[in-house]
């Protein structure tokens, strides 16, 4: 770029974006003079999923603003809980978020997974059919234009990725309502009508059950019940001490 100066100061949440040796203070920008806000703050690192408001000279501007010399430009980060105007809110995970994606499902939140590598451009397509948030690590799938929503997972342990997701989009809980295998809604299920499924050990010891609607998963409180339902109960306290 070789045109107007502007000087550009990112929040702290940001830090994970900037480029090893970038100072979190404003710092001098020289751009092209054409190009919009929104490329510029992409440019050095941030994708506009993780761009809370842009105020430039102690005013909000959005995205399209072209800046011009000497304008003094603050980044701040997404207020949180993350309003999704629009649609209702439903997610989109990619491959590498399988554990994130069975959780969520576990909560009864609405959550598409892709298990294998479909590749950038259908994923932003299906986030923009489907009207669905798209999760991932991968910041270059988040600059994609077409993407109806996205967000940034900041963390590789599916227990900070579970916690983070909820914090920010405060989605609605209803556990025990979806197949973890494949999203489908769960139905009561009698014995019979799993048994297929069901081992000898299995068949003898347990007599309530659930399926998915969609799959036919048969479901029961198995030996990683416990696991789960520490899941589950950690989710709703947090809940609980958001309101």
């Amino acid at each position: 770029m070789n045109g107007p100066e502007i000087h550009v100061e990112f929040a702290p949440e940001l830090r994970p974006f900037l480029p090893n040796g970038r100072r979190l203070g404003a710092t001098p920008v020289v751009t092209d003079g054409v190009s919009t806000l929104g490329h510029v703050v992409e440019s050095l690192g941030v994708p506009l999923t993780e761009a809370g408001a842009l105020v430039v000279n102690a005013g909000e501007v959005p995205t399209s603003y072209v800046p011009v010399a000497g304008d003094r430009v603050e980044v701040r980060p997404v207020k949180r809980p993350q309003q999704v105007p629009g649609a209702p809110l439903r997610f989109l995970l990619d491959v590498h978020l399988g554990t994130l994606a069975r959780r969520l499902r576990l909560l009864g939140v609405d959550t598409a997974y892709e298990s294998t590598d479909i590749g950038d451009p259908a994923l932003a397509s299906r986030s923009a059919a489907e009207k669905r948030v798209m999760l991932s690590r991968d910041r270059g799938l988040l600059r994609r234009r077409e993407l109806w929503a996205g967000a940034f997972v900041y963390s590789t342990r599916p227990e900070d990725q579970l916690r983070d997701v909820l914090d920010r989009f405060r989605p609605e809980l209803q556990p025990w309502t979806r197949c973890t295998a494949c999203n489908g809604l769960l139905k009561e299920a009698t014995k019979e009508e799993v048994a297929d499924q069901l081992r000898g050990g299995t068949q003898r010891s347990y007599d309530v059950f659930a399926q998915c609607r969609q799959c036919g998963r048969a479901y029961w409180k198995g030996a990683h019940h416990e696991q789960l339902v520490a899941i589950v109960e950690n989710a709703l306290s947090m809940r609980t001490q958001e309101s």
